[in-house]
């Protein structure tokens, strides 16, 4: 999936000339945590979130330090704080430069952005203008859309052996898996997974990865987990042997 999969294209945004209480009024209005700003060409020239609107002069919540701590943070740090606490228009507490994408751009490559950058929306640009908007309620969308396609379309196993079959390619697949030491089993469609694990975390993936095999009724664990340093064995819950 690209970013023109996901995207909001209907998108709300706000002048940057346009007075902060607007923007928040209509953040409240649309129901949603951002606004692209954009100029009186309409030409995309920045972003405001809630985070921006958190510390203002009118609710008390704006910072306060004590004079050797604005010391340590700079001065440059404390009239940032104080425009944002105090600025009348959209533009002067705005967040800039915009972090954007291309439609083509991978769904992939939008999540490491959005993850990098610590933000919860990235702006989708064509030929200088803004298209579109993807944010996190976004990628949920996404979500549910990808994984109604394989379900209609995956080919289920026939036979028991051939569900063990797919259960070790899967596990051959992922570098994590101790595949060398992980024995599986399948009768009527129920998968035992037994072995050893080194990390604790390695038994939920095994879990993960078999239940998602089709043709997989239910999992019974039956791995066992040494720990590398001291040796010491330590056997599955009783509620996951079931």
């Amino acid at each position: 999936m690209n970013a023109a999969d996901a995207m909001t294209k209907e998108i709300v945004t706000v002048n940057s000339e346009a007075n902060v209480l607007e923007a928040a009024r209509l953040m409240l209005q649309h129901r949603v945590s951002g606004l692209p700003v954009v100029d009186a060409g309409g030409k995309l020239v920045g972003m405001l979130t809630e985070g921006d609107l958190l510390h203002r002069a009118e609710t008390g919540t704006e910072r306060r330090r004590s004079r050797w701590l604005e010391m340590l943070v700079g001065p440059g740090r404390v009239a940032d704080e104080y425009t944002h606490a105090h600025a009348r228009k959209v533009g002067e507490i705005m967040t800039t430069p915009v972090v954007s994408v291309t439609p083509d751009t991978p769904l992939e490559k939008v999540v490491e952005t959005m993850e990098h950058r610590k933000i919860k929306r990235v702006a989708v640009v064509q030929g200088g203008r803004m298209v579109g908007l993807v944010s996190r309620s976004d990628l949920l969308h996404g979500l549910i859309a990808a994984s109604v396609k394989p379900a209609a379309t995956a080919s289920v196993p026939g036979t028991d052996a051939a569900i063990r079959d797919a259960i070790l390619a899967e596990f051959s697949r992922q570098p994590w898996a101790p595949r060398a030491v992980i024995k599986v089993e399948v009768r009527n469609g129920v998968a035992t997974v037994g072995g050893t694990i080194t990390d604790e975390r390695e038994r939920m993936a095994l879990k993960v990865a078999t239940e998602n095999v089709p043709g997989v009724k239910s999992v019974i664990d039956h791995l066992v987990w040494v720990e590398p340093i001291s040796g010491m064995v330590v056997e599955p819950p009783d509620d996951d042997r079931k």
